[in-house]
């Protein structure tokens, strides 16, 4: 197959009949072009399908180009999904454009992202940080200017803005709620452990147990990275000899685990608690009760914030705590066995 050859500003200096240098000078708005040559060149560039390589330009006159690039663990996470959309919709009456890439949740991974977008001088940097990953050598490009908020997690070894959930407390009313419905014996299905938001909403799990003088159980807590770990996880909790009788799923996929490994089991008497809302949780049987975060307003907040560093706030770093909220449907409600006549 035949490569489809791009104009070039040679093309275009051709087609109108002036130099390349004028071309030049009317792609960048530099120099004293007429009027009529100008929209001359501007009209050749149209007919001829020429697109400016404006990183190239970048690059050559050390300027920062227009667009902002989102690190982000898994791009199959609706929830960050949602995060990227109210990123990229504050942003587009700016005339900024929205880059993703996945770090796969891998360290190494992040920082082939960064410095790729380092590479191509965005004009602002995006991180939610993979597990495990060091952001001590962003301290240079952050000193040097560059606007960089983190999402969903903090940095590690670095000070600058970020938005975050309000994930202690929101772990706290979930976990409060089971109890408040009878349940001694509540499973943590979270995470990986090196995780901030795992660790947070387990520390709100503590909370909840603490307040109603309840200990931790070491034995009813998990892992479940993913859907198939999760569900594996439930299995094992309620083949125990003293199973639970209510699980906090601490993320999406998590959850997403546990109603299936409830369905194999055919379990409808287990009560479960998501954090993070899924699609169609109002239709499975019993609906699931969640604690909802906002991931709209978390992208908006974060674009917020940094649009604001572009237009030159200087003042301290900050973090932002986006509020959580319970939806209760039918999961989270559900009674301990020994409470059913």
């Amino acid at each position: 197959m035949s490569k489809v050859r791009r104009a070039t500003m040679s093309d275009v200096a051709r087609e109108v009949g002036v130099t390349a240098k004028t071309v030049s000078r009317v792609v960048n708005g530099e120099g004293s072009v007429s009027a009529e040559t100008r929209a001359r060149v501007l009209a050749a560039m149209e007919r001829l399908g020429f697109q400016p390589n404006l990183m190239a330009r970048n690059m050559r006159v050390g300027a920062r180009d227009s667009t902002v690039g989102l690190i982000i663990p898994d791009m199959g996470n609706p929830f960050f999904g949602t995060v990227a959309g109210a990123i990229e919709a504050a942003m587009r009456p700016r005339g900024l454009t929205l880059i993703v890439g996945s770090s796969e949740e891998a360290a190494d991974g992040e920082r082939s992202l960064i410095s790729t977008f380092l590479a191509r001088r965005v004009t602002a940097l995006l991180v939610v940080p993979a597990a495990d990953s060091d952001h001590h050598p962003l301290r240079a490009e952050r000193g040097a200017g560059l606007p960089m908020v983190f999402l969903d997690r903090p940095p590690s070894g670095l000070t600058t803005d970020c938005v975050v959930s309000a994930n202690r407390e929101g772990a706290r009313a979930g976990v409060a709620h089971l109890i408040a419905h009878g349940h001694r014996r509540i499973a943590f299905i979270g995470d990986f452990p090196t995780l901030y938001t795992r660790r947070e909403r387990f520390q709100g799990y503590r909370d909840a147990l603490a307040e109603a003088g309840l200990p931790v159980d070491r034995r009813l807590v998990e892992t479940g990275h993913d859907q198939e770990a999760a569900a594996a996880a439930v299995t094992r909790l309620l083949a125990a000899k003293d199973p639970a009788t209510a699980v906090f799923a601490a993320n999406n996929f998590a959850a997403t685990g546990v109603v299936l490994g409830l369905s194999r089991l055919r379990r409808r008497d287990v009560a479960l608690v998501g954090f993070d809302d899924l699609p169609l949780a109002e239709v499975l049987e019993p609906p699931l009760t969640v604690v909802a975060q906002d991931p709209g307003a978390i992208g908006k907040v974060a674009a917020d914030l940094l649009m604001a560093r572009l237009d030159g706030d200087r003042s301290r770093a900050r973090t932002v705590e986006v509020p959580t909220r319970l939806i209760v449907r039918g999961s989270g409600e559900l009674p301990p066995p020994q409470t059913i006549s």
